[in-house]
């Protein structure tokens, strides 16, 4: 039962730029049957297991639901609920699992976790975000995009502004490498993407035609932009004396109306993946505002609250691709 399964999503190369789209193309279907009421349950018999080192709202939620509609059942592992990575090490938690499993999410923090579990589980194993990918975020994203822009993908221009060296920014100059968009990331050049990722994403964008802008001039990069992408500036795992670093690093990056208006587009759209530091109504968003004088962090409250948002159709379309995703691997 050993042996990494086709069907696994470890990061966004795993997928040609077909597969991608037949995802996007799947998870257009089954939104709009979940909307008529007419979802056809495929995964019925079929068991998953949710294994959470980090805690989570929407890839938590999104999974549940997904396999739920699909008539599957879920297991839910979070940090404390089970011995994986302490007692028990990722080669024989992933050989126990794929026992009794028919696939695995799993959303942690390293990278060479998510490797480990898919090379000996024998099952489908779906990365919900590492410390370096997040490919359904991508997927999401991206269907979003499509949702919000008439035409070709590769008429879609993005700019992704801020920690460019995140799982998320990274995750996104990648897959617009792969699907020949038009990608811009702005950010200062101590948190760009490692070296390694920006030629996967140039090699790509030779066959895909894609256009790739990665610069430190946020004016530039956000010209034209049809969307407008952010994340938080501090991750979880990260120490909080990062925020020290990081806001004087990235006070310049944060999404403003200003910004917007930068676009020289009157339709350009705001992303982003969610949690957002965007106001005061939580502890990390009062710590922000009482040491930095910050009303949010990454993006204000007004981009984030306008009609230029469209951060809840992201999130509403976790659902969607993560259950594509599904149906494709263990559909019957």
């Amino acid at each position: 039962m050993t042996g990494r399964h086709p069907r696994s999503l470890l990061q966004i190369t795993d997928l040609d730029e077909a597969g991608f789209l037949r995802l996007l193309d799947a998870a257009v279907l089954l939104k709009l049957q979940k909307s008529a009421g007419v979802e056809v349950p495929l995964l019925q018999g079929k068991d998953i297991a949710l294994v959470f080192e980090k805690s989570s709202t929407r890839t938590r939620c999104a999974f549940e639901v997904a396999a739920h509609d699909q008539g599957a059942s879920v297991t839910y592992l979070g940090p404390e609920g089970s011995h994986i990575g302490r007692e028990e090490s990722i080669r024989d938690t992933a050989r126990v699992l794929g026992r009794m499993f028919d696939g695995i999410e799993f959303r942690g923090f390293a990278q060479e976790t998510v490797e480990e579990l898919a090379d000996h589980a024998g099952v489908p194993v779906w990365n919900g975000l590492t410390d370096q990918w997040h490919p359904t975020q991508a997927l999401a994203d991206v269907m979003t995009m499509r949702e919000f822009h008439p035409g070709p993908l590769q008429d879609i221009s993005f700019c992704f502004v801020g920690d460019v060296h995140n799982n998320v920014a990274r995750s996104l100059l990648v897959t617009g490498a792969l699907l020949g968009m038009d990608v811009r990331l702005a950010g200062p050049k101590a948190l760009w993407p490692a070296p390694e990722v920006v030629q996967t994403a140039h090699r790509l964008a030779e066959v895909s035609g894609a256009r790739i802008l990665l610069t430190e001039d946020v004016t530039a990069a956000v010209e034209g932009a049809a969307f407008v992408h952010t994340d938080v500036w501090v991750s979880m795992g990260e120490p909080q004396e990062s925020w020290d670093e990081r806001v004087p690093l990235l006070t310049p990056y944060r999404v403003t109306a200003d910004l917007l208006r930068a676009t020289g587009r009157a339709d350009t759209r705001f992303m982003h993946c969610l949690p957002s530091v965007h106001d005061t109504r939580t502890e990390l968003g009062r710590r922000v505002q009482q040491r930095f004088g910050l009303e949010g962090a990454e993006v204000s409250d007004e981009v984030f609250e306008s009609s230029s948002s469209i951060v809840f159709d992201q999130a509403e379309n976790r659902l969607h691709t993560i259950k594509a995703l599904l149906v494709d691997a263990l559909g019957q």
